[in-house]
């Protein structure tokens, strides 16, 4: 089973109860990008976004040039429908991340566990390489070194704050990096890091 088949089985056959990553406020997201004081029609994008409700709350807040990207379309289908027609307001694009060829740039790029599940060098710089040509601000959230050493089935890549940095060094600069415990929708807790970076001048 490739990547693409497995996440969308993971969307075809559980509720969002049922997975990890759920959060029906993602109060640390929405934090960091506020912290940016970007105008309402910065070009946002949530990169494995699936159907979180992290674009839910960024409508609320007035943004209008929001991207939602996920690499299972069963994902991405299911937010469409839970947003109605709100969901004509955002770009859905469905492609794995380091597939991946925008035809614009980005003012915001929040990751909350996609670029975790990048083992091999190659795919880290593929990643590493799209946000340095196409992006301006960068929200990450990883699993931390004190958190899982897999998530879905797959295996992942921890991370600390010299990590982190280190790999998006010298594109972007840090603004804060931080650990932060998420509770589960089945009552665990799973360590992330989050940082927060810029384009370095």
């Amino acid at each position: 089973m490739n990547n693409k088949e497995h996440w969308e089985k993971i969307y075809t056959t559980k509720t969002p109860q049922e997975v990890s990553w759920t959060q029906n406020i993602p109060q640390t997201s929405l934090e960091l990008i506020g912290k940016y004081n970007l105008s309402k029609d910065a070009n946002i994008i949530d990169v494995g976004g699936g159907d979180s409700l992290l674009v839910d709350h960024l409508l609320e807040l007035g943004y209008t040039k929001l991207s939602v990207l996920d690499i299972s379309e069963a994902a991405i289908k299911r937010a469409q429908k839970r947003l109605g027609s709100d969901a004509g307001k955002v770009t859905w694009i469905v492609s794995d991340i380091t597939k991946f060829r925008p035809n614009t740039s980005y003012d915001l790029w929040h990751d909350r566990a996609v670029f975790h599940f990048l083992t091999e060098q190659s795919e880290i710089d593929t990643y590493v390489d799209l946000v340095r040509n196409n992006v301006s601000n960068l929200v990450i959230g990883t699993f931390s070194e004190d958190g899982p050493l897999k998530c879905s089935g797959l295996e992942i890549t921890q991370y600390d704050e010299t990590k982190i940095t280190k790999t998006f060094h010298p594109t972007f600069k840090p603004l804060e990096c931080f650990t932060v415990d998420h509770i589960t929708p089945f009552d665990t807790t799973q360590n992330f890091i989050f940082a927060r970076l810029t384009k370095s001048e």
